[in-house]
């Protein structure tokens, strides 16, 4: 019967699909660039054999990079296909591709059976592997009747998200039993996972543990913060969403101008779309702005980090990070790579994204929490007044991202007998 649901509400949906590409474009152009490979259809040339990485945005594919290497040293065949469902992903894994032959990129279509089945039947790939909770219906059952196997790699189901799967237990339970392995974050994820029909779950870590900041744009953040003036501590709210900048910005407003004189308020939205829009944010409040879209210098009284594939950089430039996305209900951002540069990060009330990961970077000294978002800026303001605390913290960031590292390790030999087999 949920199975049934799903086609009807999928095919009841098809006719607002264009439209909903079309209004997307209107704030993203890119939206509305290869359209025809969301609907299956693709110009691509076939390789084989082809693994096929399926990371739905950024920090999928992020997370994804360090496998990726892993199993080009270990099958150094095979090609791989990267498919993402955003224009951001998708510049992220073009950048990956540009510098290795090997790595194709491409959209993931709609769960139509028909789109997907077109998807399969043109890259015929050997093996899937899915990262974190990308787990669509259609898309199994057409791997399952072709004798595709998938695995469902570094994947996470907060306690939120289990109970929403919950109401549609078949329909999620028959997509989970198709897997032929997942590969989980944290034992609590594993529990949830296998709760809800996941048969071969195996805890490996998280893959995000053993990325490697990239050196040639921490130099370039290292670089900004020589422009700044002596003695100025950089305050940055990292990868925020809609509704967070308000948040920050009117209680850095609140705090006495002697304060504020010696800080940088840095602000990095996650999505590029709404540049402009906190730009005028700042404006509107009579506050001196700086961009990095224009190169200016970062010594206003905030600066914006208005670019693209640079969060590396701006972790360089800060000295502690509010992390996005836990002001809101939206579960945070990923707190693991700014703790990999050192940066102490504060944390909002919402945690459920990372809720391994934060809970742990709290208990070990790398990471603060508070019970509401607009108390993020005395929480940091607190930290940096206090030098042998943020010193602490520093090692401890640095300490707790070496302390987890391995996943990627475990993940490939979880892997291995069944990609000894396909390929």
């Amino acid at each position: 019967m949920q199975r049934a649901l799903y086609q009807l509400l999928l095919l009841l949906a098809l006719p607002l699909i264009p439209f909903r590409l079309l209004w997307r474009g209107l704030r993203q152009p890119a939206y509305l660039r290869h359209v025809a490979e969301r609907f299956g259809w693709y110009s691509a040339p076939t390789v084989s054999p082809l693994i096929w990485i399926h990371a739905v945005s950024v920090g999928e594919v992020r997370a994804a990079q360090p496998l990726l290497a892993a199993l080009g040293t270990a099958h150094p065949g095979a090609h791989f296909l990267i498919t993402v469902m955003t224009p951001t992903g998708r510049d992220t894994a073009e950048a990956i591709a540009s510098v290795d032959v090997r790595v194709k990129v491409a959209y993931l279509p709609y769960d139509y059976s028909a789109t997907v089945g077109r998807f399969l039947d043109h890259f015929r790939p050997r093996v899937g592997l899915i990262m974190e909770t990308e787990l669509w219906p259609n898309l199994l059952a057409e791997c399952a009747a072709r004798k595709l196997p998938v695995a469902l790699v570094n994947a996470r189901l907060s306690e939120k998200s289990a109970r929403g799967y919950l109401r549609f237990r078949s329909l999620i339970g028959d997509a989970l039993r198709s897997l032929a392995l997942v590969t989980a974050q944290s034992a609590a994820d594993a529990e949830r996972l296998t709760t809800l029909g996941a048969r071969s779950v195996q805890v490996t870590g998280n893959l995000k543990f053993d990325l490697t900041p990239d050196e040639r744009l921490r130099e370039q953040g290292r670089q900004w913060r020589r422009r700044l003036p002596p003695g100025t501590a950089v305050l940055m709210l990292a990868s925020s969403r809609e509704g967070e900048e308000a948040l920050v910005l009117d209680a850095w407003l609140k705090l006495d101008a002697n304060i504020r004189k010696d800080r940088l308020l840095a602000i990095v939205p996650r999505h590029p779309q709404r540049f402009d829009e906190v730009a005028k944010l700042v404006t509107d409040r009579g506050l001196a702005l700086s961009r990095r879209s224009r190169d200016d210098a970062p010594e206003s009284d905030v600066w914006l980090g208005d670019s693209m594939g640079e969060m590396a950089a701006c972790y360089a430039l800060a000295d502690l990070v509010i992390m996005g996305g836990s002001l809101i209900d939206s579960g945070s951002q990923n707190l693991i790579e700014p703790c990999a540069q050192g940066r102490p990060v504060v944390l909002g009330p919402s945690i459920f994204n990372f809720q391994e990961a934060a809970s742990l970077a709290v208990r070990e000294g790398a990471a603060r929490q508070v019970a509401q978002g607009a108390e993020t800026v005395a929480c940091a303001l607190d930290w940096l007044q206090n030098p042998a605390d943020m010193r602490r913290a520093a090692e401890a960031a640095l300490q707790f991202t070496a302390a987890h590292r391995g996943a990627t390790g475990r993940t490939l030999a979880a892997l291995s007998p069944m990609l000894a087999e396909r390929l």
